[in-house]
């Protein structure tokens, strides 16, 4: 699966500030990836607050949105605008019709009202995407949905329960399809508090019990590369008293 961003993307990217968020971009540097070897990166660009990376174009953060990416059609709803690439990677793409984003944060709007990312996609195809000043957990179309893409968290894996969480915005978006971030490692997660192999079988059930039309899971060996993601990232962070399934 090519995870590496469009060239024309990637280069619209400058160091730029916006009250609390600063923009970066480094020549050059060395990282780890999402399910695949890690490896360097030139004139990397990165969107920092307080120091901390809550988005960036490192191999691990494409890859981890490259399946929903791949899947995008019709009408996109990505809650979270971070830096914005995953909204134009879709605009890009001629079976998309329109990119609504929704972001909460002044700061991060007027940071991409600056940039003018969408405004500078080559073919016009920025027209397609509108950003929503809004609460990811409240926002509501005003039409058919056909892909919901949350990504409002910091942490790749967290204890917090983020499927429920995504089935909140699903209760107010009614997606066709799901693909959020971090979402290998949320079945991981609840897999192993299960005691339930990360296997088709154990992905299977944990995702029939949320009851979301989760995009991703027909991808060709996705159990192994959930298993890959999961050995990489979990790092030991399983919950209290289960096994890790993958010692």
């Amino acid at each position: 699966m090519d995870t590496l961003p469009r060239a024309e993307v990637a280069a619209l990217y400058h160091p730029q500030r916006s009250g609390s968020w600063e923009l970066t971009v480094t020549p050059l540097v060395y990282c780890p990836s999402y399910w695949g070897p890690g490896r360097p990166v030139e004139n990397m660009a990165a969107l920092l607050r307080g120091g901390d990376v809550w988005m960036s174009l490192s191999p691990m953060e494409l890859e981890s949105q490259a399946i929903g990416v791949a899947a995008a059609r019709g009408h996109v709803a990505i809650m979270g605008l971070g830096m914005g690439w995953a909204a134009a990677e879709c605009a890009l793409d001629p079976e998309v019709t329109q990119v609504t984003v929704i972001e909460r944060d002044l700061e991060v709007i007027a940071l991409h009202r600056e940039l003018a990312l969408f405004d500078r996609l080559p073919g016009g195809c920025g027209d397609k995407v509108r950003i929503v000043e809004g609460d990811a957990l409240e926002w509501r179309p005003d039409g058919p949905v056909d892909l919901l893409m949350p990504d409002i968290w910091l942490p790749l894996v967290s204890p917090d329960d983020r499927a429920a969480e995504v089935a909140r915005m699903q209760a107010n978006v009614a997606a066709a399809g799901i693909y959020f971030w971090g979402q290998e490692m949320e079945i991981a997660r609840q897999a192993a508090a299960r005691g339930l192999a990360i296997d088709d079988a154990g992905i299977a059930e944990v995702v029939a019990g949320w009851g979301l039309p989760l995009v991703g899971l027909d991808t060709p060996g996705y159990a192994a590369m959930t298993r890959a993601a999961a050995k990489a990232w979990m790092r030991g962070r399983w919950l209290p008293g289960t096994e890790n399934p993958l010692a």
